[in-house]
């Protein structure tokens, strides 16, 4: 069920990209980490001249039953409401997602709310929230299983090359850091963050609950068994879907901390992802940092984003574009006829 992904090892690809990058009427590396971006593009799509296609950003949705321990600063209504706002064309990543020209679709994997048939929405809901992970897993081994095989469904119906990841759901600050500590073994208080807005109290209290739920499922240690006991909906299938872009290989574009968690699982599933995924920015939310130090990541942007809704991938997306743009129209030194650096 797991795709395979094949990691990138193409010593031929990589020489050529190099020198294509080199022979650019520029300094050697003086266009830092556009270079970089420029050769893993290359590397993922197998070519020296890649091209985006139709990028989308794919939005989750879905609740969360850990919110019943009060871990969050706002109800869980603002889930079905920011979604209705998704689906308005009002939130930050309507805004940002339309400047760039990347399709947005919004999904909901586990609302607590009944949207009925919506134009705009792709209704793949495997139940009305998650359990509270506080007394019981989160899903069942089913329930995971098949918001994994819609997440990947999903990327099977997208036509370009290029998906970045969002998500939207209170509470999922919470199963995040759960995943966080459990995957890597850091310690609570180095995962929990304030999330929605939380008080220094209320950040201490989120962390008291997540040590007391680990301890309640203190036998839980496999990925899988991981995402279902202490992830949500919207995880699991952000996780399916990563996987089955990678196998594909898309350039997967990663938003913040919930997004992140959800490659932390992928990850420890098939550790060849990471050289599909180009990570949009570092977020403000407490713990991102150091997931992305534990993946080994460099992420474009520090903006202290801690918004979620994909909003850090449709900002990075211009730098993407930037990269396989010079490596397509910059003129070379041979072409320029501009003298080359000596040696």
């Amino acid at each position: 069920m797991i795709p395979h992904i094949v990691p990138l090892a193409d010593p031929q690809l990589a020489v050529r990209l190099a020198q294509a990058i080199d022979n650019k009427t520029k300094p050697l590396g003086s266009l830092g980490a556009l270079e970089t971006l420029a050769r893993q593009i290359g590397m993922i799509q197998g070519t020296a001249t890649p091209t985006l296609r139709e990028p989308a950003i794919l939005v989750f949705a879905a609740d969360h039953g850990i919110v019943a321990e009060g871990v969050s600063a706002y109800p869980q209504d603002v889930t079905w409401q920011m979604v209705e706002n998704f689906l308005a064309g009002g939130a930050a990543i309507n805004v940002f997602a339309a400047q760039n020209a990347c399709a947005l679709q919004v999904v909901d994997a586990g609302v607590a709310h009944d949207f009925g048939v919506r134009e705009r929405l792709l209704d793949r809901k495997v139940a009305r929230g998650t359990r509270n992970f506080a007394v019981e897993a989160a899903m069942t081994p089913d329930q995971c299983a098949q918001a994994l095989r819609h997440g990947m469904d999903l990327i099977d119906a997208l036509p370009g090359n290029v998906v970045g990841f969002g998500e939207m759901g209170i509470g999922n600050t919470t199963a995040a850091a759960a995943l966080m500590h459990k995957l890597t073994g850091i310690a609570v208080a180095a995962c929990v963050g304030a999330g929605t807005g939380l008080s220094p109290e209320g950040v201490l209290h989120k962390g008291r609950v997540i040590e007391a739920a680990v301890q309640r499922h203190a036998g839980v240690d496999a990925p899988l068994d991981v995402l279902a006991t202490f992830g949500g909906f919207e995880i699991a299938m952000m996780a399916g879907a990563m996987l089955r872009a990678a196998e594909r290989r898309m350039v997967l574009l990663i938003d913040g901390f919930i997004v992140t968690s959800a490659l932390l699982v992928a990850a420890r599933l098939q550790p060849a992802i990471l050289d599909y995924c180009v990570f949009a920015h570092c977020s403000d939310e407490n713990g991102h940092r150091r997931m992305l130090d534990t993946l080994g990541a460099t992420p474009l942007l520090n903006l202290d984003l801690r918004l979620g809704e994909g909003t850090g991938c449709a900002l990075a997306l211009p730098l993407l574009h930037a990269a396989v743009n010079f490596l397509d129209r910059m003129a070379t030194f041979a072409s320029a006829q501009v003298s080359e650096q000596s040696a």
